[in-house]
């Protein structure tokens, strides 16, 4: 994926758009050279002339950059890449872009924790309101029992 044949013809330097889209936000990158992310396969790079593709996303970090700029980092927890003529459209839940590994390293980490929390208090949510409902018919079950008995 890394190598675009336009490039082995050519050495000039060209360029795609990165879109990033989620329900609260929409950024856009112009001037990209590069983007490096990772799906169920592993690490893939995509460069401008790539052909179509469409990938899912896993849980982490990804990085892009621009021309005469250094690497800035992607934080995705998950989600859907599509690149097709020149634009490169990440979909995804929400995310977090840094010029800063340690610092989005640190953003990703507290972000994955509170997410596993949040998941556990509702999984403990679920389980006592599973629990009451099943009390509750137990006890309807146990009146309408005694009801017939009369």
């Amino acid at each position: 994926m890394l190598y675009a044949r336009e490039h082995a013809e050519s050495h000039e330097m060209t360029y795609f758009r990165l879109e990033l889209l989620s329900a609260a936000e929409e950024r856009h990158v112009d001037n990209v050279i590069s983007f490096v992310g990772e799906d169920d396969s592993g690490s893939f790079g995509i460069l401008a002339g790539h052909g179509r593709c469409i990938t899912s996303l896993v849980f982490g970090l990804a990085r892009f950059r621009c021309d005469g700029e250094g690497w800035q980092y992607l934080a995705v927890p998950g989600g859907v890449l599509y690149f097709l003529d020149s634009r490169l459209q990440i979909c995804t839940r929400h995310f977090l872009v840094d010029n800063d590994y340690g610092r989005i390293s640190e953003l990703l980490q507290r972000k994955l924790l509170a997410e596993e929390e949040q998941q556990r208090e509702m999984k403990e949510s679920l389980r006592r309101l599973e629990e009451a409902l099943l009390r509750r018919l137990w006890e309807a079950g146990r009146r309408d029992g005694l009801q017939e008995q009369m």
